[in-house]
């Protein structure tokens, strides 16, 4: 699987971590992904869905075969992930998640997630994403 590594330096006390990511390193923020942890039916998945927009828990949990999904507790999402909030990383998780990852990546030859920090970001084609993650892609955006 080929990759970018970007860095950028990550201050302040910004919630909106993607957003942050995609100014500093000068990228469309529909390129940019951000990694969330849901509970669908009570169980944890990976949500992966564009900077630009927000989750559609409906969508997430058809997409997963739930009733209903819910954000993902940030306490637990650190816990289950090994990741700090704001640099959970589809990649190296602690247990594998089942994971769903928005239609839009399909619409760039590279887009960008959290490299495992806070001011780190990999370039990784989608299709290599859905491959080593072994996602579900399906349209999860509002």
């Amino acid at each position: 699987m080929a990759f970018t590594v970007r860095e950028f330096d990550h201050v302040g006390t910004a919630r909106d971590f993607g957003r942050v990511a995609a100014e500093a390193l000068d990228l469309d923020p529909d390129r940019v992904f951000k990694t969330l942890i849901v509970a669908a039916d009570g169980a944890l998945a990976v949500a992966i869905v564009p900077v630009s927009c927000q989750l559609s828990l409906k969508a997430v949990a058809a997409a997963l075969g739930a009733k209903r999904a819910e954000l993902g507790d940030p306490a637990v999402a650190e816990r289950t992930t090994g990741y700090v909030v704001g640099g959970i990383s589809p990649f190296g998780q602690r247990r594998r998640l089942p994971t769903v990852i928005d239609e839009t990546c399909e619409l760039f030859d590279v887009i960008y997630v959290s490299g495992g920090r806070r001011g780190l970001d990999l370039g990784v084609a989608p299709c290599d994403l859905v491959a080593v993650t072994g996602a579900v892609v399906a349209a999860i955006t509002a």
